[in-house]
Order: structure tokens, then C-alpha cells, then sequence
């Protein structure tokens, strides 16, 4: 717990020494008090702004506004900024900090009260980031139609959308499976000059790869291949791909087109090759990504440990199950809770096992 008495005395006495209070640490101080929830000390500290021979003007109130959103502090800084309208003239950019503040903290009624203020009010006019904001926060409450209602609205208004929105758009419609929808505004984004990005791609081919509609898919990795740059496959693209996959001998021709546009393995791709692997209990291709992920030095991990040994209990492998699970503890990784449960379960089956056959052995029967 910082102490924020002795922590306020140091700061007093730091503008007494010329050059100490910059606003690199006048921002340290003041995101400190809305870490702790201490509201009326960081407007205070905001007013000693002229003590400390910095501005005391819009943008630093803006800077205020934001530290105290960041922290849930939404209400306290909607106050504020309504009680000091006559001190700080208020602009869309004020008013977007605020409506950002409702709707990351997921207040959709009070995200929609703002909203309707800004749209009614003559002195703000809404732009790209207020649509862009209150378009995310209807797309996260699933209130996708109303947010292609926005979408739509904001380009008659002659705000064009920029490729967050839109990647907003699409993904909110692929979750929902509109997918046709979802293409149609991708086609239309294009058409309109406005570049999709590796993250539009991702969105589409994760849905598409879901519904296995992998003609589609593959039709725009090509795309994506082709155009390069911001639209180059990643990893998550090609994790996409994979988990598609039905059977092991296709899994090869996703690693070459990885390796012939430089994509590189990550963890995490390991650990689902391993999860598919097992998945379809092809032990040659368990055992060799195994060996190049501790060759890449990219694992194993905990996730890779708790694959196998989930990944050989149900096969009914407790022992290589065990053995991996020792292994996992003796490097100093600690179990996920369900992965305890599961090795105290096997260690009783295993423990009956042997008093079964040590039992046969005494009765004289045959191992």
C-alpha cells in the first residue's frame, strides 16, 4: 500500500528545487491518485498545476478527465467536467473522453444518454472517435444492428469510417454469423479506399474456417499473401487455418505457406498442433513438434504439460499422463486447478491398479 501522506510531503517540496516537476511526473502523480481511488486529491493536485509551473489549461484537464475514466472514476469526472464548462470551454474531444468512460466501463444506458446529448446538442458535432467509440460499445453489448445503423448514418453524415471501425463492423456480424454481411462490407470498404488490415482478414477467415466454407478462405489468404504489409498473415491467421484441419496430412501445407511468407511459430501455435495431434493420436507428429518447440527454445510450458496430460488420460494412458505431469512439477510449473484434480484422480486408479495386482500375484494368478 503506497503511503500517499509521505508520498504527498516528497512532492510538496519537489517545486522548490527548479526543474524536479515536469510533466512527465506531474502525469505519475496524478494517474497514482485515480489508481487509488483518490478522487478529490487528484483534482487537487490538477489545481496545484500553476505551483508547479505547468499550464492550467484544456488539454490538461482533458489529461485529469482521462485518468480518472481509466479508473472507473466515470461519474466523478461527467461532474466535473458539467461543474467547470464556464473555466474549460468543452469540445467533442472532452465529450468523447466521457462517452469512452461509460462505455468501457460497459455502462451501455449511460453510454446511450451521452450519446443522445451530443447528437441534440448544437455546440458538438460528432466525429470519427465519437462514432468509433459508441460503435465498439454496441458492437461488445451485441447490439449489432443499431451499430451498423451508426455505420451507416455516419457516412451519410460524411464522417467516413476508418479500418477499426469497420473491423468493429465485420467482426460484430461474423460473431452474430451474418457472414454475408459482413463481406459485403468488407467489399464495400475496398471499394471505398478505405485499406483493410490483417485484423479484417482474421475476422473474416475465422468465421468462414468456422462454417467451412475454406474455399473462401483460402480465396482471401491469397489476397492476403499477395498484397503483403499490413494485410501479411500472422500466426493467429494460421492458428485459424489449423484448427480447421480433419486430419493430420493436411497440416503440412499450412506450415509451408507459414515458412514461405516468413511467419513464425509462436508458442501458442505449438501448443495447438500439439492439441490437434493428440486430438487425432498421431504420436509421430506429437513427438516431433515436442522436439522443435524445445529446439526453437518457444516450450514446452504449462499449456503444452496440461495438453499431454489431458491429451493421454483420455486415451487411457495414465502413466505417459503421469509422466508428464512429473515433469511439469519438477521444472517448477504449477498445475491448472482442473489438472490437480485430474492427477490426484489418476494417482487413485493407478494406486488400485497395483493393489489389483499385487492381490493376483498373492493369489497366484498370472501376470
Amino acid at each position: 500500500m503506497m503511503r500517499f501522506e509521505e508520498f504527498s510531503q516528497v512532492f510538496d517540496e519537489m517545486p522548490k528545487r527548479i526543474g524536479l516537476v515536469n510533466e512527465r511526473t506531474y502525469g505519475v502523480v496524478l494517474n497514482r491518485y485515480a489508481a487509488a481511488h483518490k478522487v478529490e486529491e487528484a483534482i487537487q493536485l490538477f489545481y496545484k498545476r500553476k505551483e508547479l509551473g505547468l499550464e492550467l489549461d484544456l488539454a490538461a484537464f482533458q489529461t485529469l478527465l482521462m485518468c480518472l475514466c481509466r479508473y472507473k472514476h466515470v461519474e466523478a469526472a461527467e461532474v466535473l467536467f458539467h461543474s467547470k464548462q464556464n473555466e474549460f470551454q468543452p469540445n467533442i474531444k472532452t465529450m468523447n473522453i466521457i462517452l469512452n468512460g461509460w462505455c468501457v466501463l460497459g455502462s451501455l444506458r449511460e453510454a446511450k444518454r451521452l450519446w443522445n446529448d451530443i447528437i441534440t446538442s448544437k455546440r458538438y458535432k460528432p466525429d470519427r472517435f465519437t462514432y468509433g467509440i459508441f460503435i465498439n460499445s454496441l458492437s461488445k453489448a451485441g447490439k449489432i444492428s443499431t451499430a451498423v445503423m451508426l455505420f451507416r448514418a455516419m457516412r451519410e453524415k460524411g464522417c467516413d469510417p476508418d479500418v477499426a471501425i469497420c473491423n468493429c463492423i465485420i467482426d460484430g456480424l461474423c460473431f452474430k454469423k451474418r457472414i454475408p454481411e459482413a463481406l459485403a462490407i468488407f467489399h464495400e470498404m475496398c471499394e471505398r479506399g478505405c485499406i483493410p488490415n490483417v485484423a479484417t482478414y482474421n475476422s473474416l477467415i475465422k468465421h468462414l474456417c468456422k462454417i467451412r466454407r475454406m474455399e473462401k478462405v483460402y480465396e482471401l489468404l491469397d489476397e492476403m499473401e499477395e498484397k503483403g504489409g499490413s494485410c501479411l498473415p500472422n500466426a493467429r491467421t494460421y492458428c485459424y487455418l489449423l484448427k480447421s484441419m480433419k486430419k493430420p496430412e493436411e497440416v503440412p501445407e499450412i506450415l509451408e505457406r507459414m515458412k514461405r511468407i516468413g511467419s513464425k511459430m509462436t508458442g501458442d501455435t505449438y501448443n495447438l498442433l500439439l492439441r490437434l495431434y493428440m486430438d487425432w493420436d498421431c504420436q509421430e507428429g506429437v513427438r516431433s513438434t515436442w522436439v522443435e518447440m524445445e529446439r526453437e527454445g518457444l516450450g514446452p510450458d504449462r499449456r503444452s504439460y496440461t495438453i499431454m496430460v489431458h491429451g493421454f488420460y483420455d486415451k487411457g494412458r495414465l502413466e505417459d499422463a503421469m509422466c508428464y505431469s512429473n515433469e511439469m512439477t519438477s521444472k517448477g510449473m504449477l498445475s491448472e486447478p482442473r489438472t490437480k484434480l485430474l492427477v490426484n484422480e489418476m494417482n487413485i486408479k493407478l494406486k488400485e491398479r497395483d493393489s489389483k495386482r499385487t492381490q493376483g500375484y498373492g493369489s497366484g494368478e498370472q501376470p
